[in-house]
């Protein structure tokens, strides 16, 4: 029996993809942010000199909610892209970027290690890149769906490395006891 799904059976099937997707996506990058305290909760980042282009606290899990909830519709579009040779290598690498991102914020934040965190954004930016040309070869919407995430990483790739330039010494920088975790490994 070789049935067309309809249009409705297609939308419901993308659906169910991305209740998950989108979820997970979410709940991951809030697992990591909170591995060590990040932003204006975290006292050794309060400590830093920052560049004027630094935008304020409240900005950043506004934009990271919203970047995680396009790439989880991304990948639910690409998941959803059944008769495509290049979904398997796609959900691959887009897992790598993710898993990039995900280790970013506990090394920036909880080891203080800013010319790693640096080198981590170069990295996810790459990868976020074949990411986004794989998806295009998909399905065109998932590409655009990840410029915003394009545009972002590159700007806090840019702010990490100015951060790092205006605090050659930031690991050394000690906060007061108890008012940050320190990961060391």
């Amino acid at each position: 029996m070789s049935e067309i799904a309809s249009k409705q059976q297609l939308r419901l099937a993308f659906l169910r993809w991305a209740i998950v997707t989108v979820p997970l996506i979410l709940l991951l990058g809030f697992v990591s942010a909170r591995i060590a305290p990040a932003g204006d909760d975290n006292r050794w980042f309060a400590m830093l000199a920052k560049p004027s282009v630094n935008p304020p606290g409240w900005v950043f899990p506004w934009v990271w909610t919203t970047l995680y909830i396009l790439m989880g519709v991304a990948l639910a579009v690409v998941i959803h892209a059944r008769g495509s040779r290049l979904r398997g290598a796609a959900i691959l690498v887009f897992v790598v970027q993710l898993a990039l991102n995900l280790i970013w914020s506990p090394i920036f934040f909880g080891m203080h290690r800013i010319g790693m965190a640096t080198l981590i954004i170069a990295a996810m930016l790459v990868a976020a890149i074949a990411t986004t040309v794989l998806f295009g070869r998909i399905r065109t919407l998932a590409a655009w769906l990840m410029v915003p995430y394009l545009v972002w990483i590159s700007f806090a790739g840019v702010l990490c490395w100015q951060i790092g330039r205006l605090n050659p010494d930031a690991q050394g920088i000690a906060p007061s006891a108890g008012s940050t975790q320190v990961i060391d490994l």
